[in-house]
């Protein structure tokens, strides 16, 4: 250690009901109770739900008790433990599962932890990590390869959302579509290509991130600005429709024309959170041609957590692509001006910096 863990740290917190966030000090949160560690943090990424902090949206206002440190993207190491830790230890690189679960409700006790009906979440509802230092229960650690590029290593918790979401269904040699491709959605046209999927077609409106999912193995890019999307897609998949469609806009128009050019058999994973009622034909587009769907919450606890780490571990996917900005945390301001603009992959921040 290199740093006084009684002293203080620099950290982001929001602690205003407005726009914005703050940079400034606090304790390093040195006192952990029996299940705790403290990590200091080598890299965190900004989310859209940083995002939504940020400007204090109406989601925000509904869901935030100010004030607490944001953040909950991150890689770090382990520098000290609770009495009762036995799931780590010091030095171990860590990455964080961000949802802190009860582990006695009945979704939790029959292995379904990621709906626990009882659940935290780091950087929401506890401190986060965009700071030096951050204490979290053991128990949400996931110990990385110590031999992975901590840079990595730190997006891992958005990648485990395109996982669950795109490998919840088989799309080896299938024709699938990725809709919204902001970092998730372009994390998940990565995620189809290390999974081997026939052809991969990527729906988005910004032209970056349409360039950007090309990079990352879309074969086919739509722009549903200047193209006919149902009529597109149909004609790519022999007039049947793809075989699987993850959702990643939460776009109203967007869902509902996934339903109509979707396969009959044909799976779609939903990600997305729309912000006004989605309308569907239920009978004819979802009942009668036998449609599956699947809501995906978080990451499942922890098998989406290993699919990860494989990805990982053998070099699968395309992260000097999927990281497109990395900068000091000081600069956090700058970070929201680009996640605004739309002209990023996932942006790092390097705390103590």
């Amino acid at each position: 250690m290199t740093k006084d863990l009684t002293g203080t740290m620099v950290c982001i917190v929001k602690d205003k009901p407005e726009t914005g966030l703050t940079m400034t000090t606090k304790q390093i949160p040195n006192e952990l109770l029996p299940h705790e560690v403290l990590i200091k943090v080598n890299y965190t990424s900004v989310c859209g739900t940083d995002f939504h902090i940020y400007k204090y949206d109406d989601w925000a206002k509904k869901r935030l008790k100010l004030p607490f440190t944001a953040g909950h993207e991150f890689s770090g190491e382990v520098v000290k433990i609770g009495t009762n830790v036995d799931q780590v230890k010091l030095g171990d690189i860590v990455s964080a599962e961000t949802h802190i679960i009860c582990g006695v409700c009945e979704f939790c006790l029959r292995g379904e932890g990621h709906i626990c009906e009882k659940t935290k979440i780091i950087g929401v509802d506890t401190d986060g990590c965009f700071a030096e230092y951050v204490k979290i229960p053991a128990i949400n650690c996931f110990i990385n390869s110590k031999e992975a590029n901590p840079l990595y290593l730190s997006v891992q918790e958005p990648l485990g959302n395109a996982v669950h979401a795109m490998a919840e269904f088989d799309i080896k040699d299938k024709d699938v579509v990725v809709v919204g491709c902001g970092p998730i959605g372009l994390m998940a046209v990565n995620v189809a290509k290390a999974y081997g999927a026939k052809k991969i077609i990527a729906i988005e409106v910004n032209e970056y991130r349409l360039n950007l999912a090309k990079e990352l193995g879309a074969h086919v890019a739509i722009n549903p600005l200047t193209e006919d999307v149902v009529e597109r897609v149909l004609s790519e998949t022999n007039g049947r429709g793809p075989d699987v469609i993850g959702e990643f806009s939460g776009n109203k128009y967007a869902i509902e024309q996934a339903f109509k050019y979707c396969k009959s058999g044909g799976k779609i994973s939903l990600l997305g959170l729309p912000t006004k009622d989605i309308e569907i034909d239920l009978a004819n587009l979802i009942v009668f041609k036998g449609i599956t769907v699947y809501g995906v919450v978080g990451r499942k606890i922890y098998d989406t957590w290993f699919k990860v780490k494989e990805l990982v571990d053998n070099n699968l996917l395309d992260f000097e692509k999927i990281i497109t900005h990395v900068m000091p945390m000081s600069k956090f301001q700058e970070a929201m001006d680009i996640m605004a603009s739309g002209n990023s992959g996932k942006i790092v921040l390097i705390p103590g910096e």
